[in-house]
């Protein structure tokens, strides 16, 4: 079928198909405009007129990536929301599928990994959701010390820096306990150990008992929506203010990241 008779989609699909598996097998160098041109069977303004440069096309490749990758991790997440599943080692479960397929696809994730390109995505969107999602059970779980969001980008972060500083080193010469000890540090930041109660004393206890109810504050159905909301807000204040008062560190808290004044 000539290329004009083409609809436009199946065009661009078959070009960023042609443009990942050249990344793949060869890296970012591979992907030239005339070998994915060869590759799609396109002629090479085609791939100027419907991605304006090499760039445009490895953003095209990045954000079809990261979509294939969170249809994955959303499969999970379903998956873990049955309540006999330990919150933690989902969140464990998570972190393990993002340094692998970091590992796998070394020039995808170093691509994926420029916060130009991140920036304004759907799909890394989606992904931070589904971490967000993860972390919710945690909280509700009365394991989380930290605010929601604080431990998104802490998590994010850690897993971005680990993948990297493993795919430094040889491909044989990688070390897993440098993702291992990466996630426990994190997760001494930002987990109880054991679920915290909430009639144990001090301001620690508060603050996990007012960010477990937060977690589940959009979903409580005794409340109207405005109640929700202004429910919500009140428990915000709990954690500010005990975040304030501890000083151990931790995101959230003076010295630590992400802390932010209202």
């Amino acid at each position: 079928m000539p290329e004009t008779a083409t609809p436009r989609a199946d065009v661009r699909d078959r070009i960023v198909t042609a443009a990942a598996a050249l990344l793949r097998q060869d890296g970012a160098a591979g992907v030239t405009t005339r070998a994915v041109a060869d590759r799609a069977a396109v002629q090479p303004p085609t791939i100027y007129r419907l991605f304006g440069d090499k760039d445009g096309l490895l953003d095209a490749v990045a954000e079809h990536a990261m979509t294939e990758f969170s249809r994955t991790k959303a499969a999970a997440v379903s998956a873990a929301a049955d309540p006999t599943v330990d919150p933690v080692a989902d969140l464990r479960t998570g972190w393990d599928l993002t340094i692998g397929f970091g590992l796998d696809n070394p020039d995808l994730f170093v691509i994926m990994s420029d916060p130009r390109r991140g920036r304004g995505s759907p799909a890394v969107a989606a992904g931070l959701r589904l971490l967000e999602e993860r972390l919710r059970r945690v909280a509700a779980a009365g394991r989380l010390v930290v605010r929601e969001r604080d431990a998104v980008r802490l998590i994010h972060a850690a897993g971005t820096g680990a993948v990297l500083t493993m795919l430094a080193d040889p491909e044989g010469a990688r070390d897993p306990a440098v993702a291992d000890a990466a996630f426990a540090a994190v997760l001494a930041q930002i987990c109880t150990p054991e679920p915290t109660e909430a009639s144990v004393d001090g301001t620690g206890a508060t603050r996990t008992a007012a960010l477990t109810l937060r977690s589940v504050a959009p979903d409580l159905a005794a409340l109207s929506p405005a109640e929700r909301s202004v429910f919500a807000e009140w428990l915000d204040r709990i954690v500010d203010h005990d975040g304030r008062t501890d000083h151990q560190g931790r995101p959230g808290h003076p010295g630590g990241p992400g802390h932010d004044e209202d």
